[in-house]
């Protein structure tokens, strides 16, 4: 009986030796003969076969877990969506394989922003002596993957204008059209005089800079490399509005006003283009610069401008019927006083469109000027001798031929407010398009003034009004280069050289 409890021992740790070996291994062969049952193997011989069939089993069994041990790794299933390409040898064989496609996508698109699609991270799984193949799953994934190219569109008034590689360029690009008119603070072009007669700059503080157009920007995703524009190339279309440059070549019996008459633009323009140009002096074959550049995004620029102006004293008038008028007595001298004006000044593109006055604070009062009047004339009647029509006047434009026609007046910059240059009365008031608002008056004694390109007049036609009486405020109305005041003198009809009336 000990013998047959041996033997089945013995089979039953054989049988439990050959199920690990085809859990282990898979192999289906048996790895020795299963022991024999029954009498037949009772004695001491089977008993000595039990023996040595429980060593052998015991080296076969620990033999084999060495063995499958030595042959069992990790291997990594490579997918893209639902299809394996195969087993690689580690997961940094793939990590190596996106870093390196991507730097080489990078190289061949610098302006474009080019991404692979996204790969699932493989997980290891526990294989027995089964081979990997990177060099052809990394060789497949070359086919399966393709790039996506993507960038951020520059959307203005709601149409796509241009793509860039990624917001960061986007901005850059509108931050570059916006930095000329983002200087803190610069010299104004208008320089004023003090009460004491010494100038006094304008600084000019820009306060807000935006675009007239609206502007916002958006991914895109999928598009076509070619699609993605350089940043200095939209630079430069955005600033041109894609104008291409237009030049004209001077024909025989051209001048500068048939040119721009004929090409319907002002002939400021071509002045503008071709500083080269002096006293309308053109030759045949002389090639002209008409190119009229439109940006397609406008910069509006508010800025603030302090100027000190002068604020004019007042006159206490005792009137004296025995005296003519237009003689005056001074009783006691007056003095200007001075005011620090803020401007608000709204520009598109740098020029000027709109200006308000949003603050005043007075520097110095004014000392009030006490006269003696005479009242003794015909209404309306002249004194034949002519004041300035402003305050701290400077001339920036003479009497005669300028642009090779006639400049009829002078032009003056200066405080704002227009004066009457003597008594008279307003035989015109109104607006023409060449001098803009404009006030006529006659002084009925063979003068007459002319004062144009107000950004308001303040008179009626009718009106008598006194030398030094407020007529209007100066602009640049009509065809008019700037804020001034163009300045005429009549006599009988004909034009006088206004500097012969003025004391300067």
């Amino acid at each position: 009986m000990k013998g047959f409890k041996a033997v089945d021992w013995a089979r039953k740790l054989w049988n439990q030796s050959r199920a690990q070996w085809h859990s282990l291994t898979g192999n289906k062969a048996e790895p020795s003969t299963e022991l024999a049952a029954g009498p037949a193997g009772r004695g001491k011989g089977f008993f000595l076969y039990s023996v040595s069939s429980i060593a052998i089993v015991g080296f076969l069994t620990v033999s084999g877990q060495q063995y499958v041990k030595a042959n069992l790794a990790d291997i990594y299933p490579v997918k893209v969506g639902q299809e394996t390409l195969g087993y690689i040898s580690s997961k940094e064989v793939l990590q190596e394989y996106k870093q390196e496609r991507e730097e080489k996508l990078g190289k061949q698109y610098p302006d474009v922003h080019m991404a692979l699609p996204d790969i699932e991270e493989p997980k290891p799984e526990k294989a027995f002596m089964k081979k990997t193949d990177d060099g052809k799953v990394l060789a497949l994934l070359d086919e399966k993957l393709k790039p996506i190219a993507s960038g951020v569109e520059l959307v203005i008034e709601g149409k796509t204008y241009a793509i860039v590689k990624d917001q960061a360029t986007a901005d850059r690009v509108l931050a570059e059209i916006k930095k000329p008119f983002e200087q803190k603070e610069k010299e104004s072009k208008v320089a004023v005089l003090s009460a004491d007669g010494s100038p006094s700059a304008a600084p000019t503080t820009v306060e807000k800079v935006e675009f007239v157009q609206q502007v916002k920007t958006e991914e895109a995703v999928d598009i076509q490399p070619q699609d993605v524009m350089k940043p200095e190339e939209l630079i430069a279309k955005i600033k041109t509005g894609g104008v291409q440059p237009t030049k004209y070549t001077v024909v025989a019996g051209d001048c500068v006003g048939c040119i721009a008459q004929k090409l319907n633009i002002p002939k400021q323009v071509i002045y503008d283009k071709n500083p080269w140009i002096h006293d309308d002096m053109i030759r045949e074959g002389d090639v002209l610069d008409l190119t009229v550049i439109q940006p397609d995004l406008s910069v509006k620029t508010v800025e603030k401008m302090v100027e000190n102006e002068d604020v004019h004293f007042e006159t206490e008038v005792e009137t004296d019927p025995t005296m003519k008028e237009g003689i005056v007595e001074t009783i006691s001298p007056g003095k200007n006083g001075l005011k620090q004006v803020t401007y608000e000044l709204t520009k598109i593109n740098g020029q000027l469109t709109d200006e308000k006055i949003v603050g005043e604070d007075i520097v110095e009062q004014p000392v009030t000027e006490k006269v003696r009047k005479g009242t003794k004339v015909v209404k309306g009647e002249g004194t034949g001798t002519f004041a300035w029509p402003v305050l701290s006047p400077s001339i920036t434009s003479t009497f005669g031929t300028r642009w090779g026609k006639m400049h009829k007046g002078i032009d003056i910059v200066g405080n704002h407010t227009i004066m009457a240059a003597d008594n008279g009365k307003v035989v015109s008031a109104g607006y023409k398009s060449d001098y803009g608002n404009y006030v006529l008056i006659d002084h009925m004694n063979g003068y007459e003034t002319m004062y144009a390109h107000m950004s308001k007049v303040e008179t009626t036609a009718g009106t008598i009004v006194e030398k030094g009486e407020q007529i209007g405020v100066m602009g640049s109305t009509g065809d008019s280069t700037g804020v001034h005041l163009h300045f005429e003198i009549h006599k009988g009809g004909g034009l006088e050289n206004p500097l012969k009336y003025l004391n300067r």
